[in-house]
């Protein structure tokens, strides 16, 4: 009887991508990410400057990003813009997988004239977040700056990531969350980076994250 070997497909070339949506009486969400893109994005969340900050995520981190989000604008935008990133979080960890052969930590710097910021971020396993800017403003445009909170805790807690952010100096509430939004962009990237030399690995001693 003949034998025939099954070519396993490198590690390296699984497409690391997902789709989720999420639907509630308050919110309708779906997201698309593709890890390895080149930073395009389609955004529609009904909040500008919401949706100029998940830019900075899909660019800087270059991921391609899609998100359609349909909320209860008309009480706030807070359902809004804590379950998508609840919905991203789902989306990356789904597009993870296993986490074989990824950096797993990842962490950056980014300025934007007066204002800096670092962020640091672990994909742990284990949700976590740690998270200090202290906005100048409430309100960017129709964005309410507590919501940069949200947004990420809905990340942390459903990506199962370990989440450190610092707003070091600033005293413009755009050119704060910009650079926060950029630095997590760019500690992501970092972070589901492929390491080439530990392909198929898991980076833990656990085995497992």
């Amino acid at each position: 009887m003949t034998q025939y070997a099954i070519a396993e497909v490198p590690h390296t070339q699984v497409p690391r991508n997902a789709e989720v949506t999420r639907n509630t009486a308050e919110t309708r969400i779906r997201v698309k990410i593709n890890l390895d893109g080149s930073g395009q994005s389609r955004l529609s969340t009904g909040i500008g400057f919401f949706d100029h900050m998940l830019d900075q995520i899909a660019r800087h981190g270059m991921f391609d990003l899609e998100i359609e989000a349909d909320g209860d604008l008309h009480i706030d935008g807070h359902h809004t813009v804590e379950d998508v990133g609840i919905t991203l979080g789902q989306a990356f960890h789904q597009a993870l997988g296993d986490k074989k052969g990824i950096c797993r930590y990842g962490h950056a710097y980014v300025p934007l004239d007066e204002a800096l910021s670092r962020v640091v971020i672990d994909l742990s396993g284990r949700p976590g977040l740690v998270c200090a800017i202290p906005f100048k403003s409430g309100m960017i445009g129709s964005f309410d700056t507590q919501l940069t909170h949200e947004f990420f805790q809905g990340f942390v807690n459903h990506a199962f990531a370990t989440l450190h952010i610092d707003n070091l100096k600033g005293e413009n509430a755009h050119h704060q969350a910009e650079t926060v939004f950029k630095a997590f962009a760019r500690a992501l990237r970092a972070a589901v980076e492929r390491d080439p030399r530990a392909a198929g690995t898991i980076p833990s001693t656990k085995g497992t994250l």
